[in-house]
């Protein structure tokens, strides 16, 4: 009896390796077949410049103006410490080469040859620095205001391009239903990033995390309004040892 239990266990166990083998590989298939989507969706659009070469001038209208509406990715977003690399440090300097290039090709580049780097955050393509922290803070105190701004009728397009917080409320207002807080003109948003986005058919709760990953805030839902502050939270500090390229 003894034995044969441990013979049991012995092939329940063969049986469960192969099982969870199988389970991480499809797991792991799931994970890059969605790594390869926003690859595949940015290698669609082709960058309207075409070949260039790009920095504090062009670099964030070039690759705006050249996101596309897309099943996979609905917004592309600077990051505060992309945004510093690109108006502060001035470090962003790097060379699109491919006959037709895409806005892949750009991606490519500027993770090559600068200090930004690129990553998926379903459903936002983020540019960022190492001084930017990813995963949002925010705090929801009235969940039926969030339900009613996840499911209110989507932005059918933002751009906002190195705007401070007045000038994204004048674009957003009058299409997220709620009140959004600091008020327009008032200084609570003093110490905000500007904003450096675009998007298209974004939920306005989408265009509310949106604003908060390029502004370095975070937010409150409360009823029928939404209070943002500045985020305290810091990533590394900038190696301003680093000149532009590899």
């Amino acid at each position: 009896m003894n034995i044969q239990l441990r013979r049991g266990a012995s092939v329940w166990l063969r049986e469960g390796k192969f099982l969870v083998g199988a389970l991480f590989l499809l797991g792991l298939g799931s994970f890059n077949a969605k790594a390869e989507a926003w690859r595949e969706a940015l290698r669609q659009m082709p960058l309207i410049s075409g070949p260039v070469v790009l920095d504090q001038s062009n670099c964030a209208p070039v690759i705006l103006n050249s996101f596309c509406s897309n099943a996979t990715v609905k917004a592309l977003i600077f990051m505060p410490g992309a945004t510093d690399e690109l108006y502060f440090f001035k470090r962003i300097k790097v060379a699109v080469t491919n006959a037709q290039p895409s806005v892949l090709d750009a991606m490519a580049a500027l993770t090559n040859q600068s200090p930004l780097r690129v990553t998926f955050q379903s459903p936002f393509v983020l540019l960022y620095s190492g001084e930017d922290v990813l995963p949002l803070d925010y705090t929801i105190k009235h969940e039926r205001t969030q339900k009613k701004l996840m499911r209110a009728k989507p932005l059918a397009h933002v751009e906002s391009l190195d705007r401070d917080w007045s000038h994204l409320l004048r674009l957003i207002k009058n299409q997220v239903p709620a009140v959004l807080i600091p008020y327009e003109g008032t200084i609570g948003s003093w110490h905000f990033y500007r904003h450096t986005f675009a998007g298209w058919n974004l939920t306005p709760w989408e265009v509310l995390e949106a604003a908060a990953l390029a502004g370095k805030t975070k937010f409150t839902v409360v009823r029928n309004g939404v209070v943002f502050e500045v985020d305290p939270r810091m990533g590394e500090l900038p190696d301003l040892n680093r000149t532009p390229g590899p």
